[in-house]
């Protein structure tokens, strides 16, 4: 089993990130594939290949690159660059897929399906904490929003996957400084140097789920950044459509149902054995909402617990 890390040449930051983790690790020299260039990790079973095309659409990545290189692939780290309307300063990372979008089946206007989610990589919650801790030794956290965001965008993919990202302009994606942080965070986690790594799910734990809330989830990341607890899938307000109730004693229709079912079941495979629950961002819902999803979420048996149930 072995780690795919996806590189972009349409992409200044994943360029940027890629560059200071070769220098960093110790990697063979490239090898030419169909898919790309391929760099092979001499201390773990781990690749990066380098694209021509932009990530997000790049479908099937995963088994493309079992099928050329025989590696077996468990999960999947995007290097990438995050754009965002504030523009302000970031480093960040998240899940992929478009669960709330409709009609489903649809190509997606940044890559991915419609109504498709794919597993979140385990690695979720630790590389967060420690690109957070590196970020602070490093100085940069005065300087970029340590951040994380809610599962958006494509490609579509089977193994479990992260976007990990540097934002948010184009001098920001070519700062050596952010790529750094990033490099040295995926090195320490993916064992890229002989060290144990960090972040492999061993089959046992707590998995949280995260409902409502915008989409850098601060409420949802704030318990990430004081507990252990492992990470799904985060799913913003805008991803959860709901409508308003024909009577008082019915659920409501939208898309909302559907969108935290299939999230619930993705981050599932991601976990197995895991003891999966749900943060709600409370405030961000109505009332009547709250219920639906209390309802929901009672059925199929996944807990809710608040903040202080989970640190």
């Amino acid at each position: 089993m072995g780690i795919l890390l996806v590189a972009s040449r349409e992409d200044p930051a994943s360029m940027n990130i890629l560059h200071a983790l070769v220098s960093t690790g110790e990697w063979q020299n490239p090898e030419k594939f169909t898919h790309g260039d391929v760099r092979m990790s001499k201390n773990t079973e781990a690749h990066i290949v380098e694209i021509d095309d932009l990530h997000i659409w790049s479908d099937g990545i995963d088994e493309i690159h079992e099928t050329e290189t025989g590696l077996d692939v468990s999960e999947v780290l995007v290097l990438s660059r995050h754009v965002s309307s504030s523009a302000v300063p970031a480093l960040t990372l998240h899940a992929i897929g478009i669960p709330g979008e409709t009609p489903h089946g649809e190509a997606g206007i940044a890559g991915g399906i419609k109504g498709q989610v794919v597993p979140p990589s385990p690695r979720f919650g630790p590389l967060f904490r420690e690109m957070s801790r590196i970020a602070i030794e490093h100085g940069v956290d005065g300087e970029y929003d340590i951040t994380l965001e809610a599962t958006h965008h494509g490609p579509l993919l089977s193994r479990p996957t992260l976007y990990l990202e540097i934002g948010s302009t184009p001098d920001r994606w070519v700062d050596e400084r952010a790529a750094a942080v990033w490099a040295e965070a995926i090195s320490k986690c993916l064992g890229l140097n002989g060290n144990e790594q960090i972040g492999q799910w061993q089959g046992e734990g707590d998995v949280m789920i995260g409902l409502g809330g915008g989409h850098y989830a601060p409420r949802h990341r704030a318990i990430i950044s004081e507990s252990e607890v492992w990470v799904g899938h985060i799913l913003a307000g805008y991803a959860l459509d709901f409508q308003q109730r024909d009577s008082p004693d019915s659920l409501p229709s939208g898309n909302w149902r559907y969108a935290v079912e299939t999230s619930i079941e993705s981050t599932r495979s991601a976990f197995p054995g895991g003891r999966i629950f749900v943060h709600l961002d409370k405030k961000s819902f109505k009332g009547w909402q709250r219920e639906a999803l209390r309802h929901l979420l009672a059925e199929i048996k996944v807990p809710i617990l608040r903040g202080r149930e989970i640190l």
